[in-house]
């Protein structure tokens, strides 16, 4: 099967193999960002903590692997294409601007190879997805983390002051812990003022959940923008491993050089394919989504404890404690959460589970910060200050 340049995938793998970074870096996900010597989670654990949909795969997702699985002995790329073209179709784009990939966090690590170097920075969010982050060691790349703004957007003014010298710019929206927007306007502006030769990726990843903007249209306007999309959070597939890019041709030959040709999972494809047909899968789980996640809030703050207004399927509320401590806790009660950003220590990161599971974390986060938990207490609060955004400060 010839790829759309017109040359063998797999003989493209072979050359840019030997001379990938990423042939050297482990590519990781959600969970793995965490915990590198996971042993699994105990029987009826409470998972809400790597933002992961509870629901899964809509039915005819599941019906469509089910069906090919009995074809799994078998490449076939002629699906991934159809795939592709279809998604190409419905953001008026050309097929050959759109990319599979198994999940987002590849075709990530492989834009930071591709586009910083020791003389082009990486610069991010703080706190923010930290897997550029880690790609970054790998090709000797500068990273420049820079506070999110008091409304908790990505600071696009600071970010091009603070790196004269990006390579890539890297914006998640909504924002990967903070759930929050950064807004079309702001991504316009960085487009506009960015260094010559410099990327902007946007990482839509939880945009479904959101009303916010795409950034598709710069795409289609041929700016140098990357749009990664998966299917692992509002689709339920994170299991299934299925996500794009959606960049312009000569970006996309500079991102599969890092990582060459993988064959995606049929399993995968269809169901991606299927869950794009179900003209009632978003709004019905971005509702759901909606409503779990405002009753959590709601619990919070007459609980008294501040939480960041969230567009996504997780949200933050400050403990007023080290996180760690509380995670911890809450890992005695069989209820996991999200890690610690060291931009913001005393703030937990919550992904949205089921009504159930929800219960199940708010009876927990009670006893664990009441102090009313069997054999575990939290060590005493110490006194925290906080920056003029109103992070706390370490």
């Amino acid at each position: 099967m010839s790829s759309k340049s017109g040359f063998s995938r797999r003989s493209f793998m072979a050359i840019s193999a030997a001379a990938s970074a990423a042939t050297l870096f482990r590519i990781v996900h959600e969970p793995m960002v965490a915990r590198a010597d996971w042993q699994g989670y105990p029987t009826g654990a409470v998972r809400i903590d790597s933002n992961e949909n509870p629901l899964g795969p809509c039915a005819g997702a599941r019906k469509a692997a089910a069906a090919i699985v009995s074809d799994g002995g078998r490449y076939d790329d002629h699906l991934t294409s159809k795939f592709e073209a279809m998604i190409a179709e419905h953001f008026g784009l050309k097929p050959d601007y759109v990319r599979a990939y198994a999940g987002s966090s590849s075709p990530l690590s492989y834009s930071v190879f591709a586009f910083t170097s020791p003389k082009k920075s990486y610069v991010t969010a703080d706190p923010g997805y930290e897997l550029g982050m880690m790609a970054c060691p790998f090709s000797g790349t500068r990273v420049v983390k820079v506070p999110l703004t008091s409304t908790y957007a990505h600071d696009v003014k600071a970010m091009l002051a603070q790196a004269p010298d990006a390579g890539l710019f890297y914006v998640c929206t909504p924002n990967n812990p903070t759930g929050s927007m950064t807004s079309h306007s702001d991504i316009e502006y960085l487009v506009e003022h960015k260094p010559a030769g410099s990327i902007v990726m946007v990482d839509e990843a939880y945009i479904h959940f959101s009303d916010g903007a795409t950034a598709m249209d710069l795409v289609k306007a041929d700016k140098d923008v990357i749009v990664l999309r998966t299917f692992s959070k509002i689709f339920g597939m994170a299991g299934l491993r299925c996500g794009v890019v959606i960049a312009k041709p000569d970006l996309q030959t500079k991102i599969a050089g890092q990582g060459g040709w993988s064959a995606m999972p049929t399993t995968a494809v269809v169901a991606a394919t299927a869950s794009l047909q179900d003209a009632q899968l978003l709004p019905e789980r971005k509702r759901v989504n909606a409503e779990i996640r405002e009753l959590a809030c709601e619990w919070l703050a007459r609980k008294g404890y501040a939480f960041i207004p969230s567009q996504a399927n997780h949200f933050m509320v400050d403990s007023k404690r080290p996180a760690k401590d509380v995670i911890d806790a809450l890992q005695k009660q069989n209820v996991f959460i999200g890690r610690v950003w060291p931009a913001v220590p005393t703030w937990l990161r919550i992904s949205v589970g089921t009504p159930a599971e929800m219960e199940q974390f708010r009876a927990a986060f009670e006893k664990v910060m009441n102090g009313t938990t069997v054999g575990y207490s939290l060590p005493p609060l110490k006194p925290e200050r906080r920056n003029l955004d109103g992070f706390v400060m370490a």
